[in-house]
């Protein structure tokens, strides 16, 4: 789809036109056009959205007026949703924003931007007969503030592209999306947006990550360890930010086998890894000011003859040993040596993004993910870019008398904590290997995906890391 800003007025008939407006300063004050000024006219106090179709030159116009309740992200996604369902019947939008403030201009096309990207957005790689979204392209109007919303616009081109990779990975059937798979477009993306690429094999990882092989080892897709950098910042020496990602690109459980019912769901296991590779992937497109390092540890957890089972004990990358009761808990131990790679980087912070617990539904629902620091300024940082983004984060407690669930009679740790306060422990576990550095964890388990017949991956929490990293950069 192609964003466009323009200062002059719309034109008549050139394409279905959105006025929007506030309650404060309403589209009749701006539009000569009578429609707008009878459509807004006609809106209750409870309307947001209306539309109708006009006598054109060549035929009939649409026409639509969007008012914003007031000036908030979380108020205009929810208008904007509307003005996407109309949008993308059409095959290009004009949209009117003179109504609005040198401030609310560029976040209202920005909001829009996305809405009517997500509306257009289609997963067909496998349909025989693709059906493409009508809408193409959507020219944004000011007169005063065309370079405001130009800026923006360029920024949630590059958020928007970061979301739609995030989807179409999570979407991919996993007998295409394996670990090589994943690893191959990661290296592609990054590439194509200039940044740096290394990617770890078997060897390696067999050599070196005993947590993270002992889940790999049981199936005959061979594991991946995915490392990206881009360095944007002025000192490229400068400690970067390290997203970790859990790659988990197919989950049955292990010998603990995962119960039938919507296991096929399980390819979105790896939806930790596919946010990570998808903000990368738009910071590093958008030219971010900073430096950013991804890691992704990615493979199946499958329930083979040579598979874990529960009682082993291994050794960590850091030496910890870990007896593993249950090989369903498998998110956590290619994370564990993840974090313990990442440290390498001297990293500012680290922050890590997974599909790790179902306990995490139980506690927030499909509305929030979950949010657990060893840092609480980290935490406030990321609660408040959750806040502005509207991409929902809830913090968690992490204290000390969680770490007594993990104690194990055999080894260091194991890695379960039984059922209570199961989303802690995973994070209580996980701490035990990012002591060394500010670090947070996103337990996305609840928001990754949607299930029944808006089946899909959410492309969550993308524009939360997104609006992370801009802030960082000082956007």
């Amino acid at each position: 789809m192609q964003f466009s800003v323009q200062t002059e007025c719309l034109e008549a008939g050139a394409a279905a036109r959105l006025y929007v407006c506030t309650d404060a300063c309403p589209c009749t004050e701006h539009a000569a056009d009578a429609t707008v000024a009878l459509l807004c006219g006609e809106l209750s106090d409870d309307e947001r959205f209306a539309s109708a179709r006009v006598p054109a030159a060549e035929g009939f116009c649409d026409v639509a007026v969007l008012r914003l309740k007031d000036g908030t992200r979380a108020a205009m996604e929810k208008a904007a949703k509307e003005a996407a369902a109309w949008a993308q019947k059409q095959p290009q939008v004009a949209v009117c924003l003179d109504a609005l403030c040198e401030r609310e201009a560029p976040l209202a096309a920005g909001v829009l931007a996305l809405a009517f990207g997500e509306a257009a957005y289609r997963f067909d790689h496998f349909k025989s007969e693709a059906k493409p979204a009508k809408l193409t392209a959507v020219v944004f109007r000011h007169s005063r503030h065309a370079d405001a919303v130009e800026s923006a616009l360029r920024q949630t081109e590059a958020l928007l592209y970061g979301i739609n990779l995030c989807k179409d990975l999570g979407n991919t059937a996993p007998n295409v999306c394996t670990p090589y798979y994943l690893a191959e477009q990661a290296k592609k993306e990054a590439e194509q947006a200039g940044a740096q690429v290394n990617i770890l094999g078997r060897d390696y990882i067999e050599a070196n990550m005993g947590a993270f092989w002992s889940v790999a080892k049981g199936s005959v897709q061979q594991p991946q360890l995915i490392e990206l950098g881009w360095f944007g910042a002025a000192d490229r020496e400068a400690a970067p930010i390290v997203l970790v990602g859990k790659g988990i690109t197919f989950d049955t459980g292990g010998i603990s086998l995962k119960p039938g019912e919507a296991m096929d769901e399980m390819k979105y296991d790896m939806c930790g890894a596919a946010s990570v590779i998808g903000v990368f992937t738009a910071a590093a497109r958008a030219k971010l000011p900073i430096n950013l390092i991804a890691v992704v540890p990615t493979c199946e957890n499958m329930p083979d003859a040579g598979a874990s089972k529960p009682g082993d004990i291994v050794t960590a990358m850091n030496g910890t040993t870990i007896e593993i009761l249950n090989t369903d808990a498998e998110g956590r131990l290619i994370l564990c040596d993840a974090l313990t790679y990442a440290a390498r980087f001297k990293p500012r912070v680290v922050i890590d993004v997974a599909t790790l617990t179902g306990a995490c539904i139980i506690a927030l629902g499909h509305a929030a993910s979950g949010l657990l620091a060893n840092n609480q300024e980290l935490a406030d940082t990321l609660l408040a870019a959750a806040r502005e983004s509207n991409d929902k984060a809830w913090q968690l407690p992490l204290f000390d008398e969680y770490k007594e669930q993990l104690k194990s009679n055999f080894a260091d740790l194991q890695n379960i904590g039984g059922r209570p306060a199961g989303t802690i422990t995973a994070a209580a576990f996980l701490a035990h290997f990012a002591q060394d550095y500010a670090w947070a964890h996103l337990d996305i388990a609840g928001t990754a995906w949607k299930s029944g017949k808006d089946k899909g991956a959410t492309g969550r929490p993308v524009p939360l890391l997104w609006q992370y990293l801009c802030e960082e950069a000082g956007i």
